[in-house]
């Protein structure tokens, strides 16, 4: 049996995987933005090993949330699944970083500095990876002019990178990407054509299954599939610059 913290669960894919995890007799831990927001999944609440609460656009309740996380304990793996799409404007955080950044990207950077390390971490990637800009310029969009798409490719781009560059640095932990691809979620819209279930099916399958191929670290996967990423993903000049810069927006370096 293992223990996976689930960010985002409360709906759409980090719901599905919650649900599926719990069915197959593995422990969770649910996280959710608000108290409001958690009392939507009493029902799966009251199955769970505990519920964390924050919203992970602010740096100081994503501190509570590993805190929390913490005080559970016996976490075993993570699956950062929390993400925003494209805003129509720029919105600053707390801290002044620009929204999309700080959850997609800063959140599970910060989240896997401060949680204990768990066995095994799985990052929510996106096909509009691809897309995203390697100049690492203005990550939080303070001088270019905003474009909520455009903003959204380099977050999963460095949150894909993010991942394997883990999976290079820390061999004692199993770190893997997912693109779940365009499910009919709140965020992906009804009319989204691929398959929910097999969306969240493979982030589940990484955190928890003792399939060989699920037990290798590094990998870009689809629907339980690896998949060669943007090139920049595998690219360790990239990765550390990357690496780098999170570094100097958040303060935080990873241990």
């Amino acid at each position: 049996m293992t223990r996976v913290l689930i960010t985002g669960s409360t709906t759409g894919l980090g719901l599905g995987a919650a649900r599926e995890l719990l069915d197959t007799g593995h422990e969770v831990v649910l996280h959710a933005r608000t108290r409001e927001r958690a009392a939507s999944i009493d029902d799966l609440a009251r199955q769970a090993s505990g519920v964390v609460i924050g919203d992970l656009s602010s740096a100081l309740d994503t501190r509570r949330v590993a805190d929390q996380a913490n005080a559970i304990g016996g976490i075993d793996a993570v699956i950062h699944n929390a993400a925003v799409y494209a805003d129509a404007r720029r919105i600053a955080t707390p801290e002044g970083h620009a929204h999309i950044l700080a959850i997609n990207v800063l959140a599970p950077y910060l989240l896997t500095a401060w949680i204990e390390r768990p066995a095994r971490a799985v990052y929510m990637s996106s096909d509009m990876h691809a897309s995203g800009d390697t100049s690492l310029r203005d990550l939080d969009w303070t001088e270019r002019t905003w474009n909520g798409v455009q903003a959204y490719c380099d977050s999963k781009l460095f949150v894909s990178t993010l991942a394997l560059a883990l999976a290079r640095r820390w061999p004692d932990c199993l770190d893997n990407a997912v693109e779940p691809g365009w499910v009919p979620t709140r965020m992906g819209g009804r009319g989204a054509p691929d398959d929910l279930e097999l969306g969240h099916r493979t982030q589940a399958w990484l955190a928890v299954s003792d399939d060989p191929e699920a037990a290798t670290s590094g990998g870009y996967w689809f629907h339980q599939r690896r998949r060669k990423p943007a090139s920049a993903v595998l690219d360790e000049t990239f990765q550390n610059a990357l690496l780098a810069e999170l570094t100097r927006l958040t303060d935080v370096p990873l241990p």
